[in-house]
């Protein structure tokens, strides 16, 4: 099976500065996270706020689910991936 995101949830971890968001592969959850850092760096802007980190993920959404089917169909060995920067140029 290959990875799905039907639900376009999403939320902000703000000890970690990242936002999680979630994938399926059939019936197993998959758990992605991107770092402030990194979209802020996507977006060549500056982020600090919870708002302005979801602002920045919905404006990347799809790249970001791109980059996160890519890294998944890479290695189905984990239930959780951290995209980073180069996963989502």
């Amino acid at each position: 099976m290959s990875i799905s995101f039907p639900n376009r949830s999403r939320s902000y971890d703000e000890s970690e500065r990242r936002v999680r968001f979630m994938g399926y592969d059939g019936m197993f959850e998959v758990k992605f996270f991107i770092g402030i850092d990194t979209l802020a760096k996507a977006l060549a802007a500056k982020l600090s706020s919870e708002n302005e980190a979801l602002s920045a993920f919905d404006n990347l959404r799809k790249k970001i689910l791109e980059a996160a089917e890519r890294v998944y169909g890479k290695s189905k060995r984990s239930n959780m991936f951290i995209l980073t920067a180069a996963d989502i140029q």
